[in-house]
Parts: structure tokens; C-alpha cells; sequence
């Protein structure tokens, strides 16, 4: 009986010691593999239809369980299902400590079922209630060392629930901020396809028909098409990934509170001996005991995730043309409108020395003192816009109209408006509006010109790297640790009671209390009552 007892003593506190190894193992693992990577390291990116490397230099190699377990090389590619699976895969320690852990759990309830029915054996029965020579000799160190893990349980709970909230607060403000550059640069476009349907819908009512440059039109309506897919994108991105971070903040947080309160009251019950009440929590702290090394895993994975994101956001300020999202970054499309853009730039080019040609001659002519209008663009080819550089006696083409404005006529029946100088009302509203629309597409050239050339992209990007990169990593790296940590105070605080409860079990009566520890023989059936008092040393007494 006794070596018996010692057996079922024995084996929470291996289980401890394997479950404890493991963990500790994975965290060594992790922080080995960090100190050897190189730094400044960059992910891989292979081209889908010739398998090519585009940039080299990443070291990282993952199992993917989508294909077979094989390595994965592919680099940060986020339209990849295998880079997926891979980095989600990097979790498997959490994972594979979890479902260990619940099938313990069920061997353990079939152990339990077996001893408590005793196989049918009335006199096996009657055995397994005798005192432990262990229980006997230290009834409290359980309780003693059930406390002290509670109250370490209740700390580590603190550190995931600080770590989490920070995490996630850090998480929505990177998100914040790239979908915040996608509204900015739809909303460039939009100005700029506003300005240029203004410039089309003047000359329609100046011309009198519907005839307007063809590439104002074009040009409007595919800049028109492209603001409202990438604004239509950027708010579906926003609403999924706000979600996905307000569930997983959730489930995380009520999981975490929910594991706080069970582990108090396992210990209060233990301690005030409530058995019914002491099995069913310890059945909770050992489910939610698997939740937690979920959690492990799942946050090892964010971290990972994170790490290479910023590592490819590297890539992207080091090489903007050649690196791992080109997949799922516009900037290539938004290069290849350049030439359109470059278009506007000739038009316009082309319009003002139009006009200064005229000035020219009418300062020839009738007015000596008539101000050049300033032209915002370099020379071809490059039509570089420059408004800074306009000389000191020229005007912007925003600023016509008011020169304009002492040539214009308000009554056309006053005879002093004759004459080819003078403009009309309608001319001189035609010009008013033309002069003004120009003026706003120039307004938007600036933010069209750094949207093309992904100048918004870097600038978040940047502000990400030097912000928010190393924070974000920090914290999830802290929740994954808080997480192992109260993983393994989770299985020993479980382990502890469980052993507790059995060693109850063996000292209740029939009507389910608890026998006092005292020492006492029990009574014993009449041929077995000496044989007891030797065994137990009772012998003298």
C-alpha cells in the first residue's frame, strides 16, 4: 500500500519536472537563435513565376505543414498561404505543449475513474483508504506550497495582462498608421482628379459643346478608379484587422481574468476543503492551463511576425524597387502613371508660354507693365514642378484673374468697354474659373508627385521603424514569456492540488468528509490490527 501511495505522490512532481524541462528548453532555444542571427538581417523574396531570387541575404528557414513539413525559403511574402503556415508553425511548442497537457489530463481522469471503482474489488477499495505514512507526517506543506504559487500565478497574470495591453495598443497604432497613408493617398487623388474634372467641365461651358481634351477625361477617370479601390481597401483592411486585434485582446484578456479567479478559489478551496468544488476547479485550472500554452504559442507566432515585418520594412527604405512587398505594395503602378502625370505637367508647361507669349506682345504694344505669368515647371524632359524658383516679376496662374481684373467689363452696355483690350463678363468668368482650376491641380502636383514615387509609403514606414518597431517586438516577446512563466506556475499550482485531493481521498469517511490528521490508529479488522500497529510504529503505544 505504501509504495503504492509513494507511486501516486510521485508522479505530479515528475510531470512538473518534464513539463518545466520543455518549457525552459523552448525558451533557451528562442533566445539562442536570437543571439546567433546576424544583424540587420533581410528576408528573402522569390519571384512566383520563375522561382528567382530578387534579394538575398535571409537566413531564416521554417517548417512548413502545408508542404509536407519541408522548409520553407520564401521570405515575408503575405499573399503566400506557405509563409503563413510556416510562421504560424514557429508556435508549435505552445501548441504541442498544450494538447500534451490535455491528454494527460484525460489519462489521468481514466486513471482516476479505475481507482475510484477499484475494478470491483471490495477488499482493494478498503485498502486505498489508509492513511499515507506522507500524508501523515506533513498534511500542510500542500497548502503551504499551493499558496506561494498562487500568489506567483497572480503575478504573472499581472505581467501578461500589462504586456497584452501595451502590445495591443502598440499593434493598432502601426496599423492606424499605414491605413492612414492609404486614406492620405486616396485622398491626393481624389484632389487631383477633382481639379482636373474642373478644368473639363470650364472648357465644355466656355467652348459651348462636349468636346474637352481627351486626357483630361482619362486622366480624371483613372485616377477617379484608383482613389476609390485604394480607399475601398483601406477601410476593409482597417475594419478586419481592428477586429482581429480587439478579438484576440479580448479572448486574451477575459481567458487571463478568468484564470485569476480560478486559481483563487482552487486554493481557497483546497485550503477549506471543499472536495466536490476543489475537483471541479481543478478541472478548470487544467483546461484553462491548455488555453494558456495556446496563448504561448500564438503570441511566439505574433512575435516572429512582427520581427520579420520590420525586417521587411528594412528592406523596403534600403530597396524600394527590389524587395519582399512589392507583392502588396502599390508603388510599381503608381510608378508606371508618371508618364500621365508628366503629361499634365507638359500641358501646362505648354499653356503658360502661351500666355507669356501674348503678355509679350501686349507689352510691346499697349501695356509696358504687364507681369509674365510664372511657370511652375523646368524645361522638357524632366518637367520638374518648381514654383519656389518663379522670378520676382512674374505672378502664379492662380493670381491672373485679379491682374485680369481691370480689363474686365461688368456692364456690356458702358461704351468705355470697347475695344480689343477689354474682356467681357463671360470671358473673363471663363478665365477666372480656368486659372483656378489650374491653380488646385498645381496644389495637388506636390502630393501626387510623392504618391507616385511612394514618397507616403516611406515616410510611414520610417515613422514605424524608428517608433513603434522595437516597442512592438519588446511587448510581444514580454506576453509570450509572461505566458510561459504562468504556463509552468499553472501545472505546478494543478499538479500541487491534485496531488492534494488524492491524498484527501484516501482519509474521508464514508459520508465524504475529511478524516482528521491525527494520530489515532483507526480501527482495524480483527487479524490485521497488529500487523498495522508495527508498520506504523504504533506498536508501543
Amino acid at each position: 500500500m505504501d509504495s503504492r501511495s509513494c507511486r501516486q505522490a510521485v508522479l505530479p512532481i515528475l510531470l512538473m519536472i518534464v513539463i518545466f524541462g520543455v518549457s525552459m528548453k523552448v525558451i533557451a532555444g528562442n533566445a539562442l537563435s536570437s543571439h546567433n542571427r546576424v544583424p540587420g538581417r533581410h528576408l528573402l523574396q522569390v519571384d512566383k513565376a520563375s522561382d528567382t531570387v530578387k534579394y538575398s541575404g535571409d537566413d531564416t528557414v521554417r517548417v512548413d505543414p502545408l508542404n509536407k513539413f519541408k522548409k520553407y525559403r520564401g521570405g515575408y511574402n503575405l499573399t503566400n498561404k506557405h509563409y503563413w503556415s510556416s510562421t504560424i508553425f514557429t508556435g508549435v511548442y505552445g501548441y504541442t505543449i498544450a494538447i500534451l497537457w490535455l491528454l494527460i489530463a484525460v489519462a489521468f481522469g481514466f486513471y482516476m475513474l479505475l481507482v475510484r471503482f477499484c475494478g470491483g474489488s471490495t477488499e482493494n477499495c478498503r485498502e486505498l483508504q489508509k492513511r499515507s505514512e506522507c500524508h501523515k507526517l506533513c498534511p500542510l506543506w500542500p497548502v503551504l506550497v499551493g499558496f506561494i504559487f498562487m500568489v506567483l500565478a497572480i503575478l504573472a497574470v499581472g505581467l501578461v495582462l500589462g504586456a497584452n495591453a501595451k502590445f495591443h495598443s502598440r499593434a493598432k497604432t502601426v496599423v492606424s498608421i499605414i491605413i492612414d497613408t492609404a486614406d492620405d493617398a486616396s485622398e491626393k487623388i481624389y484632389n487631383t482628379a477633382g481639379a482636373m474634372r474642373n478644368i473639363k467641365d470650364t472648357l465644355q461651358v466656355s467652348n459651348g459643346s462636349r468636346y474637352t481634351p481627351t486626357f483630361l477625361t482619362d486622366t480624371s477617370e483613372k485616377l477617379d478608379s484608383e482613389a476609390a479601390d485604394i480607399q475601398r481597401q483601406a477601410r476593409k483592411n482597417r475594419r478586419l484587422i481592428n477586429k482581429g486585434l480587439e478579438i484576440v485582446y479580448t479572448v486574451t484578456t477575459v481567458t487571463i481574468c478568468l484564470n485569476l479567479v480560478a486559481v483563487t478559489a482552487l486554493s481557497v478551496s483546497g485550503f477549506l476543503r471543499f472536495r466536490r468544488l476543489l475537483y471541479w476547479l481543478i478541472a478548470l485550472c487544467w483546461l484553462l492551463t491548455v488555453l494558456c500554452w495556446i496563448f504561448f504559442g500564438f503570441y511566439f507566432f505574433l512575435d516572429k511576425f512582427s520581427s520579420d515585418s520590420c525586417t521587411a520594412l528594412d528592406d523596403f527604405q534600403r530597396h524600394p524597387n527590389n524587395n519582399s512587398l512589392s507583392s502588396i505594395l502599390p508603388c510599381d503602378e503608381l510608378l508606371s502613371a508618371k508618364p500621365i502625370l508628366s503629361g499634365v505637367s507638359a500641358e501646362i508647361y505648354d499653356a503658360v508660354n502661351k500666355v507669356n507669349a501674348n503678355i509679350s506682345h501686349l507689352q510691346a504694344t499697349l501695356f509696358p507693365n504687364l507681369m509674365y505669368v510664372c511657370n511652375p515647371f523646368s524645361p522638357p524632359p524632366e518637367y520638374e514642378y518648381q514654383p519656389d524658383k518663379c522670378p520676382a516679376n512674374t505672378i502664379r496662374i492662380g493670381d491672373i484673374p485679379k491682374v485680369l481684373e481691370i480689363f474686365a467689363c461688368s456692364d456690356p452696355n458702358d461704351g468705355n468697354c470697347t475695344g480689343s483690350p477689354f474682356l467681357s463678363a463671360s470671358e473673363y468668368k471663363t478665365i477666372e474659373a480656368y486659372t483656378s482650376s489650374i491653380q488646385s491641380l498645381l496644389n495637388a502636383y506636390p502630393g501626387m508627385e510623392s504618391l507616385i514615387e511612394c514618397q507616403s509609403v516611406k515616410d510611414a514606414f520610417s515613422q514605424i521603424l524608428t517608433r513603434h518597431c522595437r516597442p512592438l517586438k519588446r511587448y510581444a516577446r514580454m506576453v509570450w514569456v509572461s505566458l510561459v512563466l504562468l504556463s509552468v506556475i499553472m501545472v505546478f499550482l494543478v499538479l500541487i492540488w491534485t496531488a492534494k485531493a488524492i491524498q484527501d481521498k484516501k482519509h474521508q469517511h464514508p459520508d465524504g468528509s475529511v478524516k482528521p490528521h491525527s494520530t489515532a490508529p483507526e480501527p482495524q479488522e480483527p487479524g490485521k490490527t497488529k500487523e498495522f500497529q508495527d508498520k506504523v510504529g504504533y506498536g508501543s503505544v
